[in-house]
């Protein structure tokens, strides 16, 4: 029940930021990643699923993080780091060397990207829907802020999950 109400107040408040700010610039694609990241959060929280998909698997493709490292997955994650992101979330999801901060934090990193993949697909419906309205180049806020706020987050947690689950196995047999 608790994650329908959040769907529908979700609905709402995205309807309310349509009305109210123009959606072909900054402001709205700001506004929209942070009002879907509240809500997302809130509704995975709802639903309490304890994430076992095989998605979450590291694939062959992936060669160990090789391609996200292309992709400049180090310098996201220098970035966060330099604007102080990297602080904020140690604190709520510290690193410790026992097992069960370990396992909590694998966990987190699979609920992360879920939460970020969620809101990648809503905001890529957005901006569709701005560049086919109001063209292109006035869709490219929700694009770039897309791409910085939810596609490297997802390339970010599947570039570390797998040392984390290393160090899950490793903090077991010691």
């Amino acid at each position: 029940m608790k994650k329908y109400l959040i769907a529908i107040i979700t609905i709402g408040l995205v309807y309310a930021l349509v009305r109210f700010i123009k959606m072909d610039g900054f402001a709205f694609a700001w506004a929209l990643n942070f009002l879907l990241m509240m809500c997302v959060v809130a509704f995975t929280e709802a639903l309490n699923n304890p994430l076992t998909s095989p998605y979450y698997d590291e694939k062959e493709w992936e060669q160990r993080g090789k391609i996200y490292e292309r992709f400049g997955v180090k310098i996201f994650r220098k970035l966060l780091v330099l604007i102080g992101w990297e602080k904020v979330i140690r604190k709520a999801f510290p690193i410790e060397k026992n097992n069960q901060a370990l396992t909590k934090l694998y966990y987190q990193t699979k609920k992360s990207e879920l939460d970020h993949l969620i809101i990648l697909v809503i905001v890529l419906g957005f901006n569709v829907f701005v560049a086919f309205k109001f063209g292109v180049v006035k869709s490219l806020w929700l694009l770039v802020l897309n791409v910085l706020l939810n596609l490297y987050p997802i390339f970010l947690q599947r570039y570390n999950r797998p040392r984390i689950r290393k160090a899950v196995y490793l903090s077991k047999w010691r």
